[in-house]
């Protein structure tokens, strides 16, 4: 079932193989911009990890989202789910290839964020001890 973006593009007259391209592109960034994403492929860069050991790692998730992010995650083919046969039944995490180069790119995104973070900090505080300037009749768009 094409999706409103779809048939949208496909109306204007993009290309089939465009419409594809953008509809992907457009979920790829959805997942990779979810802060669950970010985290849980932050964690598994170190390693393969139980479901356990992962929800403690990953500060603040809920059991029920970790497990919505680990399905997409695996659906994506960015991560593999290793059931081993044993009792209790024991669960993997792990990355694959294509979730470790994805995780390369996101340390680039953290190694940034940490080289300005004082920049950052600063800018927010300066913007937040000025509301008059910062609320100017021209809004946002």
């Amino acid at each position: 079932m094409p999706s409103s973006l779809g048939a949208e593009l496909a109306q204007r007259g993009v290309a089939p193989d465009c419409v594809r391209t953008i509809e992907l592109v457009r979920d790829v960034l959805a997942r990779v911009g979810d802060k669950w994403t970010l985290l849980t492929i932050t964690v598994l860069a170190a390693g393969p990890l139980r479901f356990t050991a992962l929800h403690e790692q990953v500060a603040g998730i809920s059991q029920r989202m970790l497990s919505q992010t680990l399905r997409g995650l695996t659906r994506d083919g960015l991560v593999t789910r290793t059931a081993y046969p044993h009792v209790p039944p024991r669960v993997e995490y792990a990355l694959t290839p294509l979730g470790r180069s994805l995780s390369e790119a996101v340390d680039g995104l953290v190694c940034w964020i940490r080289d300005h973070q004082r920049d950052i900090a600063r800018n927010r505080d300066e913007f937040d001890q000025a509301p008059a300037a910062n609320t100017a009749t021209r809004p946002y768009p």
